[in-house]
């Protein structure tokens, strides 16, 4: 069985503590998934609804509307001036788990995950038989040839750590040079609070040149769309062409209305903005509250988590916030590395977050 293989579904190990928290008088605050809660922009919803009479097969590639907005959004956004490849996907979480497998990583070659990091990318590899190497420190790999694939997170989901332009550089240069494949996850590119994020396609990190680069987009948290399953790649034209070329043959199509929604969020701005004033004011809020109660917030200069300790492994943190109502994601979900930290989620509403800074100052 391939499940065998996999690690335990972490959300899962997560219910005895949800069901502590969904035991307070007041409700839960549940503030470990992310899940946006805010309403999708009426300019989405109503691009999906005049394009629901969909009868026929949509194109795998997308529309020539959408790989234009996609085309002009990573120009006007991640600073990209070369040629790109552009492709829409179902979401993020499906390419990041499928896209070794879908670019021929197999048995006998590796992938580069960070210490600390979003659980899909070793899931991935290990779907596709390959082994997983841990590593934020390009010396500590070594020589070894069987390096296949680098992921990079910038901004970091869950630490909110922001690499620097010239940190990415290197990592392009080193995989360039062993004919490797850089993969940035920057789903979280908008929402820079201390730091702005560099996107490994901007030109003081590659100078145009995508070859052997592929940045992972999503619409989930910029816009609210995690219910709509869209995401897109952007990157080195002709790994762009195989990943379309396998796509098309699994079936891995984006729904044209939903390809028409990712055509008005790309080319709107102002729901952006309203959504980034949102996640500021949660994000001073709880900050305030965890820190009066005993926290140390590190990293998390961007992204819509604050990654959070009390100084005691995870899960008594997990435990302890939970006895107040409070569900947070143990840093163990993320890597060995991050035993001692939580991960706190600003996706809750006004309400849900002003009750955990209540439970959390009391």
């Amino acid at each position: 069985m391939l499940s065998a293989s996999l690690p335990d579904f972490p959300w899962d190990l997560l219910e005895p503590a949800k069901a502590v928290a969904a035991a307070h008088p007041d409700g839960i605050v549940d503030l470990s998934v992310g899940t946006p809660v805010d309403p999708v922009p009426p300019l989405i919803q109503s691009a999906l609804a005049d394009a629901s009479d969909a009868p026929g097969y949509p194109l795998t590639a997308g529309t020539p509307a959408l790989r234009a907005a996609i085309a002009d959004w990573l120009a006007r956004t991640c600073g990209a001036s070369g040629r790109l490849g552009v492709l829409p996907t179902i979401g993020s979480k499906e390419l990041v788990a499928w896209l070794p497998t879908l670019l021929g990583v197999g048995r006998g070659d590796v992938v580069v995950i960070p210490q600390v990091c979003y659980p899909t990318y070793e899931v991935g590899a290990r779907l596709a038989g390959a082994e997983v190497v841990r590593a934020d420190s390009l010396t500590a790999l070594g020589p070894d040839p069987r390096v296949k694939l680098v992921w990079i997170n910038s901004p970091s989901n869950p630490t909110g750590r922001v690499l620097p332009a010239a940190h990415l550089r290197k990592v392009v240069d080193w995989a360039r040079e062993r004919g490797a494949v850089v993969v940035s996850d920057e789903c979280y590119l908008t929402l820079g609070w201390e730091e702005t994020p560099v996107s490994v396609l901007a030109d003081e990190v590659c100078d145009g040149d995508y070859t052997g680069i592929v940045s992972v987009h999503s619409l989930s948290k910029r816009s609210n769309l995690a219910g709509y399953r869209a995401g897109f790649l952007g990157g080195d034209p002709v790994l762009i062409a195989e990943l379309l070329a396998v796509r098309k043959h699994a079936g891995m199509i984006v729904p044209a209305p939903v390809q028409a929604a990712m055509v008005a969020a790309l080319g709107d701005d102002a729901h952006v903005n309203e959504q980034r004033a949102l996640y500021s004011a949660r994000r001073e809020a709880l900050r305030d509250a965890l820190v009066k109660a005993g926290f140390s917030i590190e990293h998390s200069a961007a992204g819509l988590y604050l990654w959070s300790t009390r100084g005691e492994e995870c899960w008594d943190t997990v435990d302890w916030l939970a006895q107040r109502g409070i569900l947070a994601a143990p840093g163990a979900f993320y890597g060995p590395a991050a035993a001692r930290h939580v991960r706190i989620a600003l996706t809750a509403t006004d309400e849900r977050v002003a009750a955990a800074v209540n439970r959390l100052t009391a």
